[in-house]
């Protein structure tokens, strides 16, 4: 229940992002800031043990740094199309993760993960066989998707050694450095950087304050107890929100062809039948389990 609602909270996020004026730079960097200023005084309250050991500092900087390139690929897809457009890329996640889960968690790779995903990257191409003018933001929504899955299996083996809120803390932080020299080195970094608007200011309070601090932190913690593949295959249902949003609020549907909705329905009627394949999975392995258990007890 508590991963639902943080994923309908997450459906609200790329609708700040259109509405956001600033640029995708600007946009996450005033982004980490906030939130890793909010997340101190919380540590700080809650009396949390900043000190890790440099091993655990490495391994966090690396998946912040992993994290700022999926925040960057994924308000960029949102800028250059729109929300609808990036949540349908974003859904490739669960092919990725049903590739990269396997890798760190030294399971075997199950064969109807990876057809379900490839029916979704099909469909995908024909939302946008009409259109080819979206394929660079597919592109970077499906990056962001890919980056997404990778950070989600290694968070949930780092919430097995440190507490969910000083992994986010640390992982931010890596990521708002790594953010700084980037724009520093690009030459972005000048007097306008710093002026934002009334809708950005007000756009990025809510998406620091609301969408990111709580269910960063609570996602993190969850990890410890939820697969990243279910986990995954539940935020696919942040591409419903997102799009149901983007309607109501830009009205996206007036924007997208016909073959878009079909694609859509094709996308989860693949991420409920993989949902269905999995239960009956895991039922066929606890039985097979229960099984051995009683022979072994005879």
């Amino acid at each position: 229940m508590l991963l639902h609602v943080i994923v309908f909270i997450w459906g609200f996020s790329p609708i700040l992002g259109r509405y956001i004026t600033a640029n995708v730079w600007q946009l996450v960097w005033f982004r980490i800031l906030i939130t890793i200023g909010v997340m101190f005084v919380y540590l700080k309250l809650t009396n949390h043990v900043l000190k890790i050991s440099s091993k655990h500092f490495w391994q966090l900087s690396g998946i912040g740094l992993i994290i700022m390139l999926h925040w960057l690929a994924f308000y960029e897809a949102i800028k250059i199309s729109n929300v609808s457009v990036t949540m349908v890329a974003f859904s490739t996640g669960t092919l990725f993760s049903a590739i990269i889960e396997p890798i760190f968690f030294k399971r075997r790779i199950r064969l109807y993960e990876v057809i379900i995903g490839n029916v979704i990257m099909l469909a995908i191409g024909v939302i946008f066989s009409i259109d080819t003018g979206y394929w660079w933001a597919v592109a970077l929504g499906s990056f962001a998707a890919f980056t997404s899955s990778l950070f989600g299996v290694l968070n949930s083996i780092m919430a097995r050694e440190l507490r969910s809120g000083i992994i986010s803390f640390y992982e931010l932080s890596a990521a708002f450095l790594g953010l700084t020299v980037i724009v520093l080195l690009t030459g972005k970094f000048d007097k306008s950087f710093f002026v934002l608007d009334q809708a950005s200011v007000l756009g990025l309070l809510v998406l620091s304050l609301v969408c990111t601090v709580f269910p960063f932190i609570t996602s993190v913690d969850l990890s410890k107890y939820i697969s990243p593949y279910t986990i995954v295959l539940t935020v696919n249902l942040e591409t419903v929100y997102g799009i149901i949003w983007a309607i109501l609020f830009f009205s996206e549907n007036k924007e997208v062809q016909p073959s878009f909705y079909m694609g859509v329905f094709i996308i989860l009627g693949a991420i409920f039948l993989n949902s269905y394949l999995r239960k009956l999975n895991d039922r066929k392995g606890e039985k097979i389990y229960s099984e051995e258990g009683t022979g072994n007890k005879v």
